[in-house]
C-alpha cells in the first residue's frame, strides 16, 4: 500500500507538469496566432514572420498566400532589404545601385528586396539566393521601418546640414611662406523630419574634415578639425595649417563628413549607412609677400631714405 501511494503521488505530479506544459504551449500558440507583418527589423535582417510567401507561376512576383490555400511549392521563401547586412547596417557601395520602388499599385511606394529560398521540411537547410533585386509593394503598410531604412541615406544627404565655417589665423591677410593656421567651426546638429507619415529624429555628428586651400593643395579627410592659436604663436605649423608659395587671393573650402543616426517615433537610435559630405561656403584668403630691408639710420637722420614719408620706393 505504501508503494502504491508513492506511485499515485508521482503520477499526479506528472499530470500537473503535463497540464502546465500544454497550457503554456496553448498560450504561446495564441500569442502567435495573430499574423505578423513582414519586413520588421531583427538582428539578422528583415523577417517575414508567420506570413507564407508564394511566387506567381507566370510572373515570378511574390504575394502572401491566402488563408486555406494548399501550397504545393517545395520551397519556403523570405525577403531581405537590398544591400542590408543585418541590424541597422548596410553595404554602402551597394546603395548606389539600389532599386527605386515608386508608382506601385494604387500609387504605393515599395521597398527594394532580395528573395531567398530553401527546401521545405529539410532539416538544416540553408537560405540561398532566389531572385532580385525587385520591388515589394507590401499589402500591410503598417510596418514602415524597411521603407524608412531604404530611404534614410537620401533623406540625410538632403538635410540642410551646415558644414561649419573656416577660420584662418591671420585673416583675411597672410604672408607667403608663413604657416597660416586654419581650423573648422563645426557642430552636431539635430533634425526632425516626416517619412511615410512617421516622425523621424536625425542626429548629424561631424567626424572628418577635408581642406582645399585653393592653390591645388588638399588635406584630408582627417579627424582633426584644428583649433585656434594665441596671437603670439601665429606662424607655427599645426595639423591643419598651410604655407602658400605664391601671392594672390585663394578660395579656401572646407568639406565636413557627418555620421548620422535616426530614430523612428522615439524608438532606439539606428545608424545611417555611410557618411554625408557637406561643403562650407568658400572663404577668401589674401596672401601677401614680405620684404625686409636693413637701414643704418632713421628718417630723422636721413629724411630721404627708403620708407621715409614722401620717398617713392624703388
Amino acid at each position: 500500500m505504501a508503494y502504491l501511494g508513492k506511485a499515485l503521488t508521482v503520477l499526479a505530479c506528472c499530470v500537473v507538469l503535463l497540464m502546465t506544459f500544454l497550457l503554456t504551449a496553448r498560450a504561446e500558440d495564441a500569442s502567435d496566432s495573430k499574423p505578423r507583418i513582414g519586413g520588421g527589423f531583427v538582428n539578422t535582417g528583415v523577417r517575414v514572420g508567420a506570413d507564407i510567401w508564394v511566387p506567381d507561376p507566370g510572373t515570378g512576383e511574390f504575394s502572401i498566400a491566402q488563408p486555406g490555400t494548399v501550397n504545393t511549392d517545395p520551397n519556403d521563401y523570405k525577403y531581405e532589404l537590398q544591400c542590408h547586412l543585418g541590424g541597422g547596417e548596410f553595404n554602402t557601395p551597394c546603395l548606389s545601385t539600389i532599386v527605386e520602388c515608386r508608382n506601385g499599385p494604387e500609387g504605393k511606394e515599395g521597398i527594394p528586396v532580395i528573395w531567398y529560398s530553401k527546401p521545405r521540411g529539410v532539416p538544416g537547410a540553408v537560405w540561398s539566393f532566389h531572385s532580385g533585386p525587385t520591388c515589394l509593394y507590401d499589402a500591410k503598410p503598417e510596418d514602415l521601418l524597411p521603407r524608412i531604412a531604404a530611404e534614410i541615406q537620401k533623406q540625410f544627404q538632403s538635410l540642410p546640414i551646415i558644414a561649419g565655417s573656416v577660420v584662418a589665423q591671420p585673416s583675411p591677410h597672410t604672408l607667403r611662406g608663413a604657416e597660416t593656421n586654419f581650423y573648422a567651426d563645426a557642430r552636431e546638429q539635430q533634425f526632425d523630419v516626416m517619412m511615410f507619415g512617421q516622425k523621424v529624429h536625425v542626429i548629424a555628428t561631424p567626424v572628418q574634415y577635408t581642406w582645399n586651400y585653393g592653390d591645388g593643395v588638399v588635406l584630408g579627410p582627417q579627424q582633426s578639425m584644428g583649433g585656434p592659436l594665441p596671437q603670439e604663436r601665429w606662424g607655427e605649423k599645426t595639423r591643419t595649417s598651410h604655407a602658400y608659395t605664391n601671392t594672390g587671393d585663394f578660395q579656401v573650402v572646407l568639406t565636413t563628413s557627418f555620421r548620422g543616426t535616426y530614430s523612428v517615433n522615439s524608438g532606439p537610435p539606428l545608424p545611417i549607412p555611410g557618411q554625408g559630405q557637406f561643403s562650407a561656403p568658400p572663404q577668401t584668403i589674401s596672401v601677401w609677400r614680405s620684404i625686409t630691408r636693413n637701414y643704418a639710420d632713421d628718417c630723422n637722420q636721413n629724411p630721404h631714405g627708403q620708407g621715409c614719408p614722401g620717398v617713392v620706393a624703388p
